[in-house]
C-alpha cells in the first residue's frame, strides 16, 4: 500500500477560508494499481489518520494489515499509529509520576520509507527505512532476492496521470478548483475511471492467440472487482447499490 500527499496551492490570501493551500492524500494497491482512497485537506496527522480510517474500512477482516509505503512525511507515521496501534501502559521505575500510555504499533504492522534528499532541484540521495515490522521479512516481500527494493515509484506514476488527467490540478490555471466539495468528487469520478476504464500497460498479460498478442486489464480487472474493462457509458449509467 503506497500512500502520497500532494499539494494544490493556494490562489489569493482574499480568498474564502476553504481556499488556499490544500493536499490531497492518496493510497493505491501496488500490485494491481488500485487507487483505493484519497482524503482533501491539510498537512496534520488528523488528515492522515482520516485516510488510513477509509483505507481500514475497506479491508477485509479475512486479509491482513497491508505493508505501506510512503515518503517521510511524519503524519503518516502516526496516522498508522492511531488507526492500528494499541495503548500499552510502561513499566514504572518507583520514581517520579507514573509514565502516560503510549500508542504500540502491532506486530503484524509493516511500514516503511523512502527519504529522499534534494539539493538544487535535483535528487541527489535517496535513503530506505523500515519504520514497523521486521527489515528482513519487508524486502522478502518486495522481492529483494531478484532486485526489488522499497520504493514509492507506483504512486508517484499515478500523481503524474492526476496531474495530466485533471486541469484543477494545474497551478497558476484558471481552472484550480473554487470549491472543495466539487474538488473532492472531481477526484472521486477520477477513481472510478482510472480503476474501472482506463487499461494500465504494466497490468496486460500475454495471450498470443490469434491476431491477438496482449489481454488488456484495468487495476479493477486486476484486483478480481469486475471481469471486464467498462467503457465510459457503463461508468456513467451504474446503479450504486443502496446501502
Amino acid at each position: 500500500m503506497v500512500l502520497y500527499k500532494k499539494k494544490q496551492k493556494n490562489v489569493t490570501d482574499d480568498d474564502p477560508v476553504e481556499y488556499g493551500d490544500f493536499y490531497t492524500l492518496t493510497a493505491m494497491e501496488s500490485e494491481t494499481k488500485l487507487f483505493i482512497s484519497h482524503h482533501e485537506g491539510g498537512r496534520s496527522t488528523d488528515d492522515a489518520t482520516e485516510l488510513l480510517n477509509d483505507l481500514e474500512s475497506k479491508r477485509s477482516n479475512t486479509s491482513p494489515i497491508p505493508l505501506f509505503t510512503s515518503d517521510d512525511w511524519d503524519p503518516f507515521e502516526l496516522g498508522l499509529l492511531n488507526v492500528y496501534g494499541s495503548l500499552k501502559q510502561p513499566p514504572y521505575c518507583g520514581i517520579g509520576r507514573k509514565p502516560l500510555p503510549i500508542l504500540v504499533p502491532p506486530e503484524d504492522l509493516k511500514y516503511a520509507q523512502v527519504i529522499k534528499k534534494v539539493a538544487k532541484g535535483q535528487v541527489v540521495e535517496e535513503l530506505r527505512r523500515v519504520v514497523f515490522g521486521d527489515a528482513d521479512e519487508i524486502l522478502r516481500l518486495f522481492g529483494a532476492d531478484s532486485g526489488g527494493c522499497i520504493n514509492t515509484s507506483y504512486i508517484e506514476r499515478i500523481n503524474l496521470t492526476i496531474r495530466n488527467s485533471l486541469a484543477r490540478f494545474i497551478r497558476k490555471g484558471m481552472n484550480y478548483s473554487k470549491d472543495a466539495l466539487m474538488h473532492s468528487r472531481a477526484i472521486d469520478f477520477f477513481q472510478a475511471w482510472y480503476n474501472f476504464v482506463k487499461p494500465h500497460k504494466s497490468l496486460r498479460l500475454m495471450v498470443n492467440c490469434g491476431n491477438k498478442k496482449w489481454l488488456q486489464r484495468t487495476p479493477a480487472v486486476a484486483q478480481k472487482l469486475t471481469d471486464q474493462i467498462w467503457t465510459l457509458k457503463e461508468l456513467l449509467t451504474f446503479r450504486v447499490p443502496v446501502q
